[in-house]
């Protein structure tokens, strides 16, 4: 029996479609779950790959030190180490003596950072830069440099920067040296390393002597 449009209820014209706009609000909400539950997937890919950079700046940092430690003129020739962020950027080769027939101390020191420095551009964008540390401030007594290793920002930025903490070195003095803060649009970590050497400095003025355990 065929029923023409006319013969149906007003009632139930009216419920006509019903059934579809339910079934787009179910879709639509959905969607919305299916949306969260990405960007919560993307924010622990995010804090993952930090965690990664971070444990591979630490190593980086390790191997620093071990490279000084194998070094027993390091603690003499600390001021060859400190290095800025754009330095050894290039793709210029090693130092002009690259240490293939033997090195003498001041040599050993910039052939290791320049070895050291490619290392870091493994990292996204990678760069490093090593400090002597602020709170030594008697040139003849130095034992310690500050390394900030930085490398591309893969965080959201908002206006308060709530999500990481600023990294800067200070002094003793409570001032703040630019030269030695985590540049923008960077995630850095700063870590401070003794410089080892079985040649230690002692005396003081121009007496200074090495003694070579």
């Amino acid at each position: 029996m065929k029923y023409h449009y006319s013969s149906i209820p007003a009632l139930y014209r009216r419920q006509r479609g019903i059934t579809l706009l339910e079934s787009l609000v179910a879709l639509i909400i959905s969607m919305l779950g299916i949306l969260g539950i990405l960007g919560m997937q993307m924010r622990t890919l995010t804090d993952t790959q930090t965690t990664v950079r971070r444990a591979q700046a630490i190593r980086l940092i390790e191997d620093l030190s071990e490279r000084m430690r194998v070094n027993p003129n390091a603690l003499t020739q600390i001021n060859e180490y400190v290095s800025g962020f754009g330095d050894g950027d290039s793709d210029d080769g090693p130092p002009d003596d690259a240490c293939a027939t033997g090195c003498e101390p001041k040599e050993q020191a910039d052939y290791d950072i320049w070895a050291w420095k490619q290392s870091v551009r493994n990292l996204p964008l990678g760069q490093a830069n090593i400090f002597l540390a602020p709170g030594e401030t008697d040139d003849s007594n130095r034992r310690q440099l500050g390394i900030i290793i930085s490398w591309r920002e893969n965080e959201r930025n908002d206006a308060d920067e709530n999500y990481r903490d600023a990294i800067n070195a200070v002094n003793s003095a409570g001032d703040t040296d630019d030269d030695n803060a985590c540049p923008a649009d960077r995630i850095c970590h700063l870590q401070y390393i003794s410089v080892p050497a079985r040649c230690a400095p002692y005396g003081s003025g121009a007496s200074i002597k090495y003694y070579c355990s």
